[in-house]
């Protein structure tokens, strides 16, 4: 938890229906060697939840209070277990979540809303907890004295509430107002069978509650293992974070299944800070509930479950409509704006490059859009003092493969009369030299699209803006971008994506052999933007854990170890270096054009990113 993180588990254990005896044995066995910290079981998974008429039975209340006794006997797992049992309060049967920690009885949980409807007949057993917290706010429970009711239980920053099944499908869930009362965990302990289709729509409510609650949600259910007598239960166990599916499972198995799933709590809190709906909600709907403590016992090495995306941003399901949706974004935004300027011409330099190269390729789908002549897109190869012969090719070939009109301006004669002019030395290579260049080719184009009623394209990306890896008032300068939502890595997928879904021939052959040349600004000898600023991948991942999950420097620090193979002293210059430039870097962001968003966040000074330029942030 010092790190931020929170291992759970999801238990569907093989059960006998009626037999407490032999389930909460199975219980036992699958914490043993149990690794996370909180560990969730189905709902009346103590006794199985399809037992019917059993549950008017003496006995089955008689066996469920002795399976319980031989669990706090016999537990030795050290984190908190949440068990699902049918409870007799004043002769009232509450189908509940009992939660335990050692020995030690710390809470037990009604469920509220019951099911009677179709195959289900839960009222004809049980009674709804909603009369009974009025009343009750404590239970006798093998001789300790249990908290009952409405709970929220506390570690820290950890604050969770429990739903059981139905509570979840209500107009407004229990597990609505834990959240907004403090809970950023809500844990489900449900039965839910199945039919075909119905786990689209289960995962979906479980996503979309995390998403209202703007926290985790934790669905754990009974398996393949309860009565099939009139219904199948499949132990489709999901955990979705604000609207993301962390992950899931749904085997059918008849033996014991064990999910462990790593949650991210710090992100959590940084998704609160950020979501003024959820602000909005805390105070308006106070509730009063019992804080019940637990403990966390750290780990010494603590071991993630799944290995952290190295690309984030990169799309990994559904590529193809991934990359319809961004360039949709992309390409109707120029055509807005085209449109709204009624212009039938555009201005863009063409470096044979990444970011250039996919600008060219938005371009031209949007003047297809506005059934416009590509002929009007006016495009420029600008050779330099350093330009190679392998990008100027592939700029004058993806040109004239793409029929758009194009022209050669040669810009090293007026480069050397202007470090003339200012008396600069042109064999020294500085940052005078190189932003002599950037800006050479900028005030062309700029003049350029006076002079034939256009505007210019700018082509940087997401991870130049946030580096500042431009030149101010030259290629950070454009009158519309728009690639400005999309860090490096997306753009690399965007042209893998064009080649393989829009484009074919030799317009393939020739993006391929742009996605294959290294990255370079060509503005000094042997120049390669990576050896300077670093991997993009690193970077993007860095951009991504900051913007998206609020994490620090310290704490991305930590994940890129646990991610990247990289060394300590790597690690510390990769975050050093980033957040330097970073935050030294914001007044280019502040005065850059627009651009559309495409991501969750983007650094646009006018939406989603707004911090003063003379920041100052210690390392």
């Amino acid at each position: 938890m010092k790190n931020g993180f929170l291992k759970i588990s999801l238990i569907t254990p093989k059960l006998e229906v009626g037999n407490p005896k032999f389930n909460i044995k199975e219980m036992l066995r699958s914490l043993k060697g149990n690794r996370s910290v909180i560990a969730l079981f189905p709902e009346l998974g103590v006794t199985g939840y399809s037992c019917g008429d059993l549950f008017f039975q003496k006995s089955i209340f008689d066996d469920t209070l002795e399976a319980i006794k031989v669990f706090l006997k016999n537990n030795t797992f050290k984190g908190v277990s949440i068990l699902g049992a049918p409870i007799i309060v004043e002769e009232m049967v509450l189908n509940c979540a009992v939660v335990i920690q050692g020995n030690k009885i710390l809470g037990v949980v009604p469920k509220f809303y019951l099911p009677n409807t179709k195959e289900y007949y839960e009222k004809r057993w049980f009674k709804s907890g909603f009369d009974v917290v009025e009343h009750i706010k404590s239970i006798k429970l093998l001789d300790q004295e249990v908290p009952f009711g409405n709970l929220i239980f506390v570690y820290d920053d950890i604050k969770f509430g429990i739903e059981i099944c139905e509570d979840m499908w209500a107009t407004i869930t229990p597990g609505n107002l834990l959240s907004v009362n403090g809970a950023n965990i809500i844990f489900n302990i449900s039965a839910s069978n199945e039919t075909l289709g119905k786990d689209i729509i289960r995962r979906n409510a479980v996503l979309e509650h995390s998403r209202k609650n703007c926290g985790v949600y934790v669905y754990c259910s009974a398996g393949a293992t309860e009565s099939s007598s009139e219904t199948v239960f499949s132990g489709h166990n999901i955990v979705g974070s604000n609207s993301r599916l962390i992950r899931e499972t749904n085997l059918f198995n008849l033996e014991t299944e064990i999910m462990y799933v790593d949650l991210d709590i710090d992100r959590l809190s940084h998704d609160r800070r950020n979501n003024s709906s959820f602000r909005d909600s805390i105070l308006k709907y106070r509730l009063t509930y019992q804080m019940v403590k637990f403990d966390i016992f750290d780990t010494a090495d603590f071991k993630f479950e799944e290995t952290f995306d190295k690309t984030p941003y990169v799309p990994k399901v559904n590529e193809l409509e991934s990359f319809k949706k961004i360039s949709a974004i992309q390409e109707f935004g120029l055509a807005k704006r085209l449109s709204h300027l009624n212009l039938s011409n555009l201005v863009i330099g063409i470096s044979g490059g990444l970011d250039s190269s996919l600008a060219l390729l938005v371009a031209c789908l949007a003047f297809d859009h506005l059934n416009l002549d590509r002929k009007g897109i006016l495009a420029y190869t600008m050779p330099g003092l350093h330009t190679s012969k392998r990008t100027k090719n592939n700029a004058n070939k993806l040109m004239d493969l793409l029929g758009v009109t194009k022209t050669e301006i040669d810009i090293k004669d007026h480069v050397l009369d202007h470090l003339e002019m200012i008396k600069h030395d042109p064999n020294v290579q500085d940052v005078t030299y190189e932003n002599t260049q950037a800006r050479a080719r900028t005030m062309a184009l700029m003049n350029l699209a006076n002079k034939h009623n256009g505007i210019v394209l700018g082509t940087g990306d997401l991870s130049e803006i946030a580096l500042g890896w431009s030149t101010y008032n030259g290629d950070q300068m454009s009158m519309y971008n728009v690639n400005g939502g999309i860090p490096k890595t997306v753009v690399k997928f965007m042209i893998k994506a064009y080649s393989n879904f829009v484009f074919d021939g030799e317009i393939t052959t020739c993006l391929y052999d742009i996605l294959d040349t290294p990255i370079t600004p060509e503005l000094t000898s042997n120049q390669t933007t990576e050896s300077i600023i670093g991997k993009y991948e690193v970077n993007d991942f860095i951009l991504y854990r900051f913007l998206n999950c609020g994490d620090t420097n310290e704490r991305i620090k930590y994940i890129i170890n646990k991610t990247f193979e990289l060394s300590e002293e790597e690690v510390n210059n990769y975050v050093d270096n980033f957040f330097k430039r970073f935050y030294s870097q914001q007044f280019k962001r502040t005065a850059s054009p627009d651009s559309p968003k495409v991501f969750e966040y983007a650094l646009s000074p006018r939406s989603d990113f707004r911090m003063p330029s003379d920041i100052k942030r210690s390392s």
